[in-house]
C-alpha cells in the first residue's frame, strides 16, 4: 500500500491542546490571586448588609461585614480592596461635604479595614464626590449647573488629605477632572502623606454599563456625565489623558470600564512603564451573572475567561466584584 506525503499538515498547533496538563504548561498569561482587587460599599447607618439588586452576590456591607469581607480578601490572597462610601441620604449635599468629614461613611471605613488587616492589604479609596452630592455629579455645581472643575479640585484636595489621615495607603480619584492627579499629589506631599499612592483613572468612560454602580452607591444622578468622562468613540484622547496623568505624578494608571474598551488597555499597557490596573465594572458582572441566571452561559468559565482576556491585554491588576471567589479558584 503506497502513502501519499506531504498532503496533510506537518505544523499541528493542537498537539499542544492534547490535554488539561498540556494546555496548563503551555498557557502564556495566568491569572493569580495576587492581580485581583476587590471594589467593596459600605452603607451608614446599615444593621445588616443590602443586597443590590442588579449585582446578585454584592451587598452595601455594613461596617462589621466589610471587615468580615476584607479578611476573607486576605485569606483567599487578593491584594486590595477599594472602598466606597454609602453616606445617609440626608448627609447629602452640594458640595459633598460628608466626603470631606473625618467621620464619614468612607473614612470611618478605611481606619475599620486598616484595623483589622493593617497592611496585610492594599487598602484603596474612591476619591470623588458622586456618592456625596445630593445632584450625583463627580464635582461642584456652578450657577447655571455645570461641573465646574477648578472649584472640584480643591475638594479633591481636601478629600485626599482625610483619606490619607484616615489611613489609606492608596486613593484612587475616579472623578475625571482636568488636573485632579497633580493637585492631588501636592496635597498629599504637603500633609506629610509622600507614601500614599495615586491610582489614576486615567481612561474612563462615559459608558452605558455603569447602570448597576448606581444603585450599589444610591446615586442621586439626574442627567449623565458626558461633559467630563470620556467619549466611548475616541482612543488617541486617552492616549493624551495617561501622558498629563504620568507628567502629575500618577503611581499607577487604570482603564474603565475593562472588557468595551480592552483595545484601549492594551495601548495604555505598552506605552507606560507604571503598573496598569483595569476595572471590570458593575455591567459587565451583571451581564454575566444575568446571562448565567438564565443558565445561557457557564457562569464559572465565563467568569475566568473574561478575566484572563482583561490580562492578556496588559492589565497587572483587575478591579473585579468576584475577586475573593476567583481567588479562593486559583489558590
Amino acid at each position: 500500500m503506497s502513502t501519499t506525503y506531504g498532503t496533510f499538515p506537518g505544523a499541528r498547533p493542537r498537539r499542544l491542546r492534547t490535554t488539561p496538563a498540556m494546555r496548563r504548561m503551555v498557557a502564556e498569561y495566568r491569572l493569580h490571586p495576587s492581580d485581583l482587587i476587590l471594589p467593596a460599599f459600605v452603607r451608614e447607618g446599615a444593621g445588616e448588609p443590602v443586597p443590590i439588586s442588579a449585582m446578585p452576590g454584592v451587598v452595601q456591607h455594613t461596617r462589621d461585614t466589610l471587615r468580615k469581607a476584607a479578611v476573607e480578601a486576605v485569606a483567599a490572597g487578593v491584594s486590595g480592596i477599594m472602598l466606597f462610601g454609602v453616606p445617609e441620604e440626608a448627609k447629602k449635599d452640594a458640595l459633598g461635604t460628608a466626603g470631606t468629614d473625618p467621620d464619614g461613611i468612607l473614612q470611618v471605613a478605611i481606619r475599620d479595614v486598616k484595623a483589622e488587616v493593617g497592611d496585610e492589604l492594599v487598602i484603596m479609596s474612591d476619591l470623588c464626590l458622586d456618592e456625596f452630592t445630593d445632584h450625583g455629579h463627580c464635582g461642584v455645581l456652578d450657577a447655571e449647573g455645570r461641573v465646574d472643575n477648578d472649584a472640584t479640585l480643591e475638594r479633591y484636595a481636601e478629600m485626599a488629605q482625610v483619606q490619607a489621615d484616615a489611613g489609606v495607603h492608596v486613593v484612587g480619584p475616579s472623578g475625571m477632572m482636568d488636573g485632579q492627579v497633580g493637585v492631588i499629589r501636592d496635597a498629599l506631599d504637603q500633609t506629610g502623606h509622600e507614601d500614599v499612592s495615586v491610582l489614576a483613572y486615567t481612561a474612563k468612560y462615559a459608558s452605558a454599563f455603569y447602570g448597576p454602580f448606581r444603585e450599589a452607591v444610591g446615586s442621586s444622578l439626574q442627567g449623565d456625565r458626558k461633559t467630563y468622562q470620556q467619549d466611548p468613540a475616541n482612543l488617541r484622547e486617552s492616549m493624551r489623558e495617561l501622558a498629563l496623568d504620568l507628567e502629575e505624578g500618577a503611581d499607577m494608571v487604570m482603564v474603565k470600564p475593562a472588557l468595551p474598551y480592552l483595545d484601549v488597555l492594551a495601548k495604555v499597557a505598552e506605552a507606560v512603564d507604571v503598573p496598569v490596573a483595569a476595572y471590570q465594572i458593575s455591567g459587565e458582572y451583571a451581564m454575566v451573572e444575568a446571562a448565567a441566571a438564565n443558565g445561557w452561559i457557564d457562569r464559572e468559565r465565563a467568569i475566568l475567561e473574561t478575566l484572563t482576556g482583561i490580562k492578556r491585554a496588559g492589565a497587572n491588576m483587575i478591579l473585579t466584584y468576584w475577586a475573593t471567589e476567583v481567588a479562593r479558584q486559583l489558590g
